[in-house]
């Protein structure tokens, strides 16, 4: 009996929608369309409309994924290539100082009547503070260096081949090393006197000249010949102060002409040193001491 009524409601509630259904597909809208169309077309509209929605967030998320990784990879090309231009620019800079350095080596050495071979730093450490104050250089005995040979720069003196050299190499003792020194004139003032390596700053001085002596700030100081390692005339560096001595002389500082922390290419200037002259054959000339 219970399963009778329940068949019978199942019956007349598909009957009910069927009936529904058919007035909705005969009866219209306002525009003529039937109401069945215009029901299932705005529910497929809005299933449609969500699929859409779907698809396009997909295909957005994964457009943006794919200009992501493109974009990463752009950047990573990017700054590979600018680390390879960095480099070559330091190269180009590098070459440009170097043939800067090499022309004004040239230039030197063809100013100087005297033979010379030009020479690369090839190690030491010219730091006052570390207590060194020699370099090393790259010509030796096989392309006729010897002993206590004068080894300049194009801005002034350098020092002095010091030790036997080997085939290839040499070693040169700065001139502002304590133990170095050189005969020094002032160019304006003709003031004679020893140019020497010190402990301070500036790295040289310049003993003595008599306290009678003209010698001002801005002096330039150059090679007097008399030690007989040094040729005359070359810049060692300018007074930096000069003042009145307890003694004799006067207490004259000199500051460098050369950096002789940069020092990289130097000319060796190929002539065997000689006996220091006395004062009076300096002044006598080469006419004086034949």
């Amino acid at each position: 009996m219970l399963d009778i009524r329940k068949r019978t409601g199942w019956i007349f509630l598909i009957v009910i929608v069927a009936q529904v259904l058919l007035v909705s597909a005969q009866v219209q809208t306002r525009s003529g369309v039937p109401v069945m169309e215009a029901v299932s077309f705005g529910a497929f509209a809005k299933v449609q409309g969500v699929t859409s929605s779907a698809v396009r967030g997909v295909r957005d998320v994964w457009s943006n994924y794919a200009e992501l990784r493109g974009a990463r990879d752009e950047n990573q090309w990017l700054k590979q290539r600018l680390a390879e231009l960095e480099i070559r620019l330091q190269e180009q800079r590098a070459l440009a100082a170097r043939t800067t350095r090499l022309q004004e080596l040239l230039t030197l050495q063809q100013a100087t009547e005297l033979p010379t071979v030009a020479a690369d730093v090839i190690g030491g450490n010219p730091n006052a503070m570390a207590g060194i104050r020699e370099i090393t250089i790259s010509r030796g005995t096989a392309d006729g260096v010897q002993p206590g040979m004068a080894v300049m720069a194009p801005r002034g003196i350098v020092g002095r081949v010091i030790g036997q050299p080997a085939a290839r190499a040499s070693r040169v003792q700065l001139l502002i090393d304590r133990d170095a020194a050189a005969g020094a004139l002032t160019e304006r003032s003709r003031a004679g006197g020893m140019a020497v390596g010190m402990d301070r700053d500036p790295p040289l001085g310049m003993e003595l000249v008599a306290n009678l002596q003209d010698v001002k700030p801005g002096d330039l100081v150059v090679t007097s010949g008399v030690d007989g390692i040094f040729p005359k005339g070359y810049a060692i560096g300018w007074v930096e102060t000069a003042q009145r001595g307890p003694g004799l002389y006067l207490n004259i500082s000199v500051r460098p002409a050369v950096d002789f922390n940069s020092l990289e290419e130097v000319l060796v200037i190929l002539v065997p040193p000689r006996p220091a002259l006395s004062e009076a054959e300096t002044k006598a000339g080469p006419e004086g001491r034949k």
